[in-house]
């Protein structure tokens, strides 16, 4: 098996694009579609279905990073495992242990699923994009770990907290100025990346 995890093979600019496109194209549509967005998300706290689909993309995701390490039935599985360290050995356990927790969740913990959903996502979503800008030499590859400190944060709080997305939500959406204002800082965030990721890095 290669050594050397998929992660740290990530360049500036491959964490740059998707980074770039997600941004660039949420705010897009919120600053466009201000009425739907609104609406949209002010649902999302409590959409069971959804909170379904991002818990189990978020358990998926976190299970292939204890995946077998030798698998010659299915080798792509062990693509994205890692080595825990010390914590190795209970791998086999949390094998087990993560199918249950996720099924467990969306049976009985039916509350914000979606925002602990959301947040275990994004607190996913950060180990890749930091290692796409460590050690990388660029100044400007700092807008990228502002970006997944900032998920990281959120994302905690998302998990510890959900009601917190909701009065987040709620207090951005009640006034149009500062609806425009998130959007529009989100908005110029993306393109500051774009712009890196083609010209810098």
């Amino acid at each position: 098996m290669d050594l050397v995890h998929p992660y740290e093979k990530l360049t500036l600019v491959q964490v740059g694009w998707p980074v770039a496109i997600y941004l660039i194209s949420s705010h897009l549509f919120m600053l466009f579609k201000p009425d739907f967005s609104k609406a949209w998300l002010k649902k999302l706290p409590r959409n069971y279905n959804a909170g379904v689909i991002v818990i189990c993309l978020a358990m998926s995701w976190f299970w292939l990073l204890l995946a077998p390490e030798q698998n010659s039935v299915m080798p792509l599985l062990s693509e994205l495992s890692r080595n825990l360290a010390e914590f190795n050995a209970l791998k086999p356990i949390l094998r087990l242990v993560v199918p249950v927790f996720c099924i467990g969740m969306c049976l009985y913990v039916r509350e914000f699923l979606f925002v602990r959903g959301l947040g275990m996502l994004t607190l996913m979503a950060a180990g890749p994009l930091l290692q796409g800008a460590m050690f990388k030499d660029e100044p400007t590859r700092i807008l990228i770990p502002l970006f997944a400190y900032a998920i990281l944060i959120f994302g905690m709080f998302c998990v510890g907290m959900p009601y917190l997305f909701r009065d987040l939500v709620n207090w951005v959406t009640a006034d149009n100025k500062r609806w425009n204002l998130a959007v529009g800082a989100g908005l110029l965030y993306g393109i500051a990346v774009l712009v890196c990721t083609i010209t810098l890095w």
